[in-house]
């Protein structure tokens, strides 16, 4: 399964470590924010999920045409990844400030929610490791 380099495979690698991922904050999140919602829980895992499914689409994606530059996995996907968390923040902003607060106390030096982008790269770098480790990277992943 792992000897081609496949799309397919990549995309499947990345669900599969955002769902251990998302797994892993539904477990957590109750301790860090004992009044978490089911459907917040819900969210986590199916954010993450998704997250690594488009990290690794996005794998394919080796160049950037318009800026003229290599764009090899390890900048590529903590790019992604923490733009996707940044964008998430401002659809979540209320429950990821109460989990931050009750984290790191009210005026903590990092009690901001926007720190989940700086958590979003080191997501995506995982992720998009396991997906070109084991799925390939480039235009050899296209058509197989």
């Amino acid at each position: 399964m792992f000897e081609n380099p496949s799309l397919m495979t990549r995309i499947a690698v990345g669900k599969g470590i955002g769902f251990l991922i998302g797994f892993g904050g539904v477990i957590l999140l109750p301790h860090f924010l004992p009044d978490a919602t089911l459907m917040l829980r819900w969210g986590i895992l199916l954010w993450y999920m998704t997250f690594g499914a488009i990290i690794g689409v996005f794998g394919v994606f080796t160049y950037h045409p318009l800026l003229k530059l290599s764009m090899p996995w390890w900048i590529m996907s903590p790019f992604i990844g923490a733009w996707l968390n940044f964008v998430l923040v401002f659809f979540a902003h209320e429950p990821m400030s109460a989990m931050m607060v009750s984290v790191f106390g009210e005026g903590g030096a990092i009690s901001s929610p926007f720190w989940f982008a700086a958590e979003g790269a080191i997501v995506g770098f995982v992720i998009g490791y396991f997906a070109t480790r084991f799925g390939g990277e480039g235009a050899e992943t296209v058509g197989r």
